[in-house]
């Protein structure tokens, strides 16, 4: 008799949350096949996977040992944003760093 095995919830979201992060650094990488407008190296790609990998992490951290329905969505709402502002810090500088991008 065979048992069917599931994955868990937290392994399900992982796994999702992996898959998420290579589609959308697949998109650049089809971009540059076929404009020279998108022009990423390897350090721009490991940068962005080390940041949604970790925004991943972040949120499974949270997931996990969060309860507060409210407190969870205000930690989701400050990484999301933390997210969004180095990708913007990256691409473009709009806080004028050492690491913004040009």
């Amino acid at each position: 008799m065979k048992t069917q095995e599931t994955l868990n919830p937290s392994k399900l979201r992982i796994t999702i949350m992996l898959i998420i992060t290579a589609v959308i650094l697949s998109i650049p990488l089809v971009a540059m096949q076929f404009t020279t407008e998108v022009n990423w190296t390897l350090l721009d790609f490991v940068a962005a996977g080390v940041l949604l990998l970790s925004t991943c992490s972040a949120i499974e951290i949270v997931i996990r040992n969060v309860q507060n329905s409210n407190f969870r969505a205000v930690l989701f709402f400050i990484i999301l944003m933390a997210l969004f502002l180095i990708w913007a810090e990256l691409a473009v500088g709009i806080f004028g760093t050492p690491f913004a991008g040009t």
